[in-house]
């Protein structure tokens, strides 16, 4: 709902490829759900487990859900504070810390007290208020451009500051060399497609679905109604470049994740007093801040439950543990994970938070997806198959990443400091050396944003 808004209001037809995908990816959740739901029971370490029983499955498969889950967390809880900051009329030092822990604290009570039930109600409610939202802001959006798509998206080229290619692909890679620039543009889709079907938090809640012909009508109602939003959130992201501007919105976020409440405030302002439409802060903030609690709590339960159901049930006390001590280990996990996903999100602010982002969804994609192909669909495969593929694939997906040019080697990296990449990084700046920048004040400099698939906050919804 943010990070895509903003993907599209500054990067224009990629941005929509980018919401285009978050749709097709449904489309992979749809062959897997019938088997997972079929085999799986709590955690995707279950359904490995059936296929190679034995503690060193369990020990991969918790190591592969929280290596995904953390980096997403952290990220989720970054965007959170700095969006909820802007709701609150927060400012100063120390005012997104403050909210980050504050989100952190109410979503490891959600957790600890609620479990999956309550995570669902939270889940339900916040797709009602966002559904509301989205539409209520397009409608009052196309109204001020008299419902003509044309003429928005022509108001949206000239807000970009880049009309000729604001409308053709290859504006988010445009600093690399044809080739190069195709071979990202195409890396990134598949890491989307591929990547967020297997995010732990997403597969595992078709464990809530009755029987296997339920996941499925499940997952195609969910394909429905995120194509709706993520229709929505085009429309929007074509909005606030026509009426905020992009460079506006990167000099005030280089996330571009406050785009959306930058344009609602536009509307809401420049609106007279008899339209009412003020109201649709309110609806916005409301959207926000649930949406913001749902996936932070959802995310969370799939990591503690990795943690006490695959390490502590079934590895430390090897099955032999009741019902009510393994809640007890699911309440305690969800403290830790939230505690440790707050404390690195208040060290981490104000870096670049694409690494995390697109660390999150490679994992997914190399580890995960293909070890859940292989053990749902291949008879053959092998204990050490299994390991090999989880192991390796997270291996692969973090070196390859701590290797490329997000990372190390330049004023836009996670760490600037090193030099250690294997993948050279295009230039734009000769000159400036390579020293320990904040990622906000070199993307300002620089006068781009970087970031990953979902934008600054990684795709909030």
């Amino acid at each position: 709902m943010l990070g895509t808004t903003g993907t599209v209001a500054v990067f224009g037809f990629d941005g929509l490829f980018v919401a285009l995908c978050t749709v097709l990816s449904l489309g992979v959740l749809l062959l897997l759900s019938g088997p997972l739901r079929e085999r799986g029971s709590y955690t995707l370490g279950d359904t490995f487990a059936l296929r190679a029983p034995g503690p060193a499955v369990r020990i991969a498969a918790a190591v592969v859900t929280l290596s995904a889950c953390i980096p997403y967390l952290i990220v989720q809880l970054s965007g959170a504070g700095r969006t909820t900051a802007v709701l609150l009329g927060l400012s100063g030092p120390g005012a997104e810390q403050t909210v980050i822990v504050m989100i952190g604290t109410l979503v490891v009570c959600a957790t600890a007290f609620g479990g999956m039930r309550g995570m669902i109600a939270l889940q339900m409610i916040k797709t009602v208020f966002l559904l509301v939202m989205a539409l209520a802001v397009a409608a009052v959006l196309l109204h001020r451009f008299h419902w003509s798509a044309d003429s928005l998206i022509d108001a949206a080229a000239q807000g970009s500051g880049r009309p000729e290619g604001y409308p053709r692909p290859g504006l988010r890679f445009a600093a690399g060399g044809p080739v190069e620039s195709t071979l990202d543009f195409v890396g990134l889709m598949i890491t989307v497609v591929l990547g967020v079907a297997c995010l732990p938090h997403v597969a595992t809640q078709l464990n809530t679905a009755p029987d296997p012909a339920a996941a499925r009508r499940t997952v195609r109602h969910t394909i429905g109604i995120v194509g709706a939003v993520c229709l929505v959130t085009t429309v929007m992201g074509f909005g606030a470049a026509a009426m905020v501007g992009a460079p506006k919105i990167l000099s005030a976020d280089p996330g571009a994740t406050s785009s959306l409440l930058m344009l609602t405030g536009d509307l809401a302002g420049g609106s007279s007093a008899k339209t009412g439409e003020a109201w649709l802060v309110v609806l916005v903030a409301c959207a926000v801040f649930l949406t913001t609690l749902a996936v932070v709590a959802s995310v969370t339960l799939a990591a503690a439950g990795a943690v006490a159901h695959d390490l502590v049930t079934n590895v430390v006390r090897r099955g032999r543990t009741t019902e009510g001590r393994e809640v007890a280990a699911a309440r305690i996990a969800s403290a830790l994970v939230g505690a440790l996903s707050i404390c690195c999100a208040v060290w981490v602010q104000g870096w670049n938070m694409g690494f995390l982002s697109t660390l999150s969804l490679a994992v997914a994609a190399s580890c995960l997806l293909p070890a859940l192909v292989y053990a749902l669909f291949w008879s053959r495969f092998t204990r050490r198959g299994l390991l090999w593929t989880l192991y390796g694939g997270l291996g692969s997906a973090i070196g390859l990443q701590v290797c490329s040019p997000v990372f190390s080697g330049n004023p836009m990296a996670l760490v600037p400091e090193l030099a250690h990449r294997l993948v050279p990084a295009p230039d734009r700046r000769p000159g400036v050396a390579a020293r320990r920048v904040p990622a906000r004040l070199a993307r300002q400099r620089d006068g781009t944003a970087s970031y990953g698939p979902g934008g600054g906050g990684a795709g909030q919804a």
